[in-house]
């Protein structure tokens, strides 16, 4: 299973999808389909996993632009494929790029500029939506490409729902009222991470119908996706990739 998200015209080449935790060859804790090298899962089985993940979408291991993520809020201009250390964004206007962001919980941010013709995937855990890497990539992008909020569409994948994000007082004292609430039942905050970076997306001036949010949450939806909260820690990665043929 892949999702594929529908906001995207794929008329110029476009390419996006999000993995699930199915179809792979990886044994359990790490079932089935983990695209993650830093789990302790088998080098070969992640190998096997990532030629069927991007081989459905026509997209060949050797244009692959991955990167060593940090929780931050570093943009990577990205202009051939490799791996590159200390980022969570990657943005290019090269053709048969393709910029994949490892998740488990987190959110993970495509975005495709129709005017200037580029792209963008973004890793936004709690750290880098409060250090707003939203806001930050689509500026990296305007000052690189020209890009302009009404020309971009988005799609937020799936990631840990506000029912399950459950914070201290810390982490929710970071985030605006308008995307936490008080759970007095358990004594615990919890934040919209979905709504947190699309609020980014819109203050850029993306229209509200150029942002597609899936509905999956990955606590949730544990039989479909990988969860680190879940599962304890102990569990595989999806990607979330885009780039134009």
């Amino acid at each position: 299973m892949i999702i594929l998200p529908s906001v995207f015209d794929t008329s110029y080449g476009i390419v996006a999808a999000q993995s699930t935790r199915l179809g792979g060859v990886s044994l359990a804790p790490f079932f089935s389909l983990n695209l993650g090298l830093s789990v302790n899962d088998k080098e070969e089985h992640v190998k096997q996993n990532k030629e069927l993940f991007f081989g459905k979408l026509g997209i060949a291991s050797s244009r692959i632009c991955t990167q060593h993520q940090v929780h931050g809020c570093e943009v990577h201009i990205t202009n051939e494929p490799g791996h590159h250390k200390g980022f969570d964004a990657q943005i290019t206007n090269k053709r048969n790029l393709f910029l994949a962001v490892s998740v488990a919980d987190c959110t993970p941010i495509l975005i495709y500029d129709t005017k200037n013709h580029a792209v963008a995937a973004i890793h936004a855990g709690w750290r880098g939506t409060v250090a707003q890497i939203v806001t930050r990539t689509l500026h990296k992008m305007q000052k690189e490409y020209g890009t302009e909020g009404k020309n971009c569409f988005a799609f937020i994948g799936a990631c840990i729902s506000q029912k399950h994000f459950e914070v201290g007082e810390e982490v929710a004292a970071q985030f605006d009222e308008p995307l936490k609430y008080f759970d007095a039942a358990k004594h615990r905050w919890k934040v919209d991470l979905k709504a947190a970076n699309r609020q980014q997306l819109l203050a850029f001036g993306l229209k509200e119908s150029h942002i597609e949010v899936s509905h999956y949450c990955t606590v949730e939806h544990n039989e479909l996706f990988f969860s680190h909260r879940k599962e304890n820690g102990t569990t595989g990665r999806m990607m979330a990739v885009i780039g134009m043929k």
